[in-house]
């Protein structure tokens, strides 16, 4: 009787000794005569007993210190490789720059015009440069760093829901992703969202499985730095949200997540609302951009969850990835149907999810069968993909337009007092970050600079003093780039442009092109038939009159007694009543 009360006693209840000895009983290893020390009733290990214990028992930080250092020493090293890109900068970065070099009183005044949802990054970013010095490497290192521990975030994620191996894959695949390592190497704020989106969800799945309120207010923390960051990281939480639903967590998880949740978004609100005002920001959005790769890993990760794996948790591998990895962006195009929002940067963080599920699928085939010669053939092609591309992505080409080298390009084309324009006036910000490449040319259309102003371009001058402007030139460099709005300065500029100058010669630079306008040269000084008057575009014996930008524009030599007489401007009758543009 007692060896049946004993069998049927729960095993924590029995002693070590005693589970040993039931196993061997059931194994026919006793003679069915349990030993009296499992007889005995179970004591507290002693401290000396409980470190011998621990002592045979392997210690798992040298897997989670392997599996955290392995991933972040490869996404340093492969940022650090080729971090300058020829020492160019493209027009984003040109931006972060520019706002990042301004005080922070600067920084809230223009975030109250335009780009308030990065004003945090740049005022972050303004402290760096305090700190280290406003050059190339320190605009661009702060995304390298912020992407190696993402990584890192990666690998641990993959050690807790899938194992160590599975850990070390992933966290080995994450900077391998293309995506990644072109937004490592930019001086932007997604890295850094990525980040700490990444970690948040560790902190996720540790508070599932440890009851303690300091891991949801470290989750919401991190959210909500995430989303002050970049308003689209909210998308993150709601994946976090399905995630938990399709784990069926306890009830006093789903309360916790939630009172994190709705800390995140009444911090988040207020931005949101005043971010709504300046949605003109994203009228440069025609359609999805970069779509294809969102789809491509999709597809892949969701074919990857279909592997079967073991779990290891409260939480499914699985049941956290495919929801990070395609609810952002799949929520995105939804809300693009209304008006275009899809930018593959902006979930850029849905990158963890690929890399979790490739990770734990290639941990499944290395359980199944030892690595053949198929499995090396396979990764090797997989490398010989991504070396091209990865060796593109760190030419000035990989992004849409090269700010350094449209400088570069008005500096070469113009001649000291020539005009400059740009259509549309917004890519002002393309030639801002080196002003020496447009310190002796004219800013026709400039009425403030950008940081008067505290904006990103400047303010304009109205369309008919921009017209006027431009006639007093016989050579214009006008710089083109795609995007931008049109309205009346523009119409003014293209108009007076077509009218009045021709095409003297082209650059074309990637994503704008330099093109170098020469006036139309007068008929005669007299005005015979047909000449129009260049101030009214009608007849008129207005006699023509030297202009800036060329020989001719230099005044004639006059003696101080004729310098106390100014001479009146020569204007014709038609002017007076006429608009100067049309």
């Amino acid at each position: 009787m007692r060896g049946s009360l004993a069998q049927r006693r729960p095993d924590f209840l029995i002693g070590r000794s005693a589970r040993v000895s039931y196993r061997s009983t059931r194994s026919g290893h006793a003679d069915g005569v349990f030993s009296a020390a499992a007889e005995r009733p179970c004591r507290p290990m002693s401290l000396d007993e409980r470190g011998s214990a621990m002592a045979r028992t392997p210690s798992p930080r040298p897997a989670t210190t392997v599996v955290v250092l392995a991933p972040l020493s490869l996404t340093v090293a492969l940022g650090l490789w080729g971090i300058r890109r020829e020492n160019t900068l493209w027009g984003d970065e040109s931006v972060t720059y520019q706002l990042a070099h301004r005080d922070l009183s600067q920084i809230w005044h223009t975030a109250q015009h335009v780009d308030l949802v990065h004003a945090l990054y740049y005022a972050v970013m303004h402290g760096i440069f305090g700190l280290f010095g406003g050059g190339l490497l320190t605009l661009r290192l702060p995304s390298v760093l912020a992407m190696s521990a993402a990584a890192s975030g990666v690998g641990l994620l993959g050690l807790r829901l899938a194992g160590p191996r599975a850990g070390l894959l992933a966290g080995l695949v994450f900077p391998l992703l293309p995506q990644v390592q072109k937004y490592a190497q930019e001086g932007r704020s997604y890295a850094m969202v990525c980040a700490l989106v990444t970690w948040a969800t560790c902190a996720l799945v540790a508070g599932v499985a440890h009851r303690a309120r300091w891991r949801w207010v470290v989750y919401g923390s991190l959210m909500l730095s995430a989303c002050l960051l970049h308003e689209f990281a909210v998308l993150a939480l709601i994946a976090h949200g399905v995630t938990l639903a399709v784990s069926r967590v306890p009830r006093h998880v789903l309360r916790a997540w939630g009172a994190a949740a709705v800390g995140v978004v009444t911090g988040l609100l207020p931005m949101a609302i005043c971010s709504v005002g300046q949605s003109g920001q994203l009228s440069w959005i025609d359609g999805p951009v970069r779509l294809q790769y969102f789809l491509v890993v999709a597809v892949l990760g969701v074919a990857c969850a279909l592997v079967p794996r073991k779990v290891r948790g409260p939480v499914r591998l699985s049941g956290l990835a495919v929801p990070i990895l395609v609810l952002p962006g799949l929520l995105l195009l939804i809300a693009s149907l209304v008006k275009p929002l899809f930018v593959d940067r902006y979930v850029l963080y849905s990158n963890l999810g690929i890399a979790l599920l490739l990770g734990a699928s290639m941990d499944h085939v290395l359980k199944r069968q030892r690595p053949s010669r198929y499995v090396w053939m396979a990764a090797v092609a997989v490398l010989a993909v991504l070396v091209p591309q990865s060796v593109s992505l760190r030419t000035p080409q990989s992004r849409s337009n090269d700010a350094t080298a449209i400088g570069a390009a008005v500096r070469k084309e113009g001649r000291p007092g020539d005009g400059l324009l740009f259509l549309p006036g917004q890519h002002r910000i393309l030639t801002a970050a080196n002003p020496e490449d447009t310190r002796l040319l004219t800013d026709l259309a400039l009425a403030q600079d950008p940081v008067s102003s505290n904006t990103l371009a400047g303010v304009e001058l109205p369309a008919r003093a921009i017209a006027a402007r431009m006639l007093d030139f016989d050579r214009i460099v006008a710089v083109r780039a795609a995007g931008g709005h049109t309205n009346a300065r523009e119409e003014a500029k293209k108009r007076t442009l077509r009218r009045h100058f021709h095409e003297y010669a082209t650059t074309r630079v990637n994503g704008a092109r330099v093109t170098v306008y020469v006036r139309d040269r007068d008929p005669s000084p007299k005005a015979g038939p047909g000449y129009s008057c260049l101030m009214c575009s009608s007849p008129c014996n207005r006699p023509s009159t030297p202009r800036r930008g060329s020989p001719r524009s230099r005044p004639p030599l006059r003696t101080r007694a004729d310098a106390e007489v100014p001479l009146p401007p020569p204007v014709c009758a038609g002017a007076r009543d006429t608009p100067l543009s049309r």
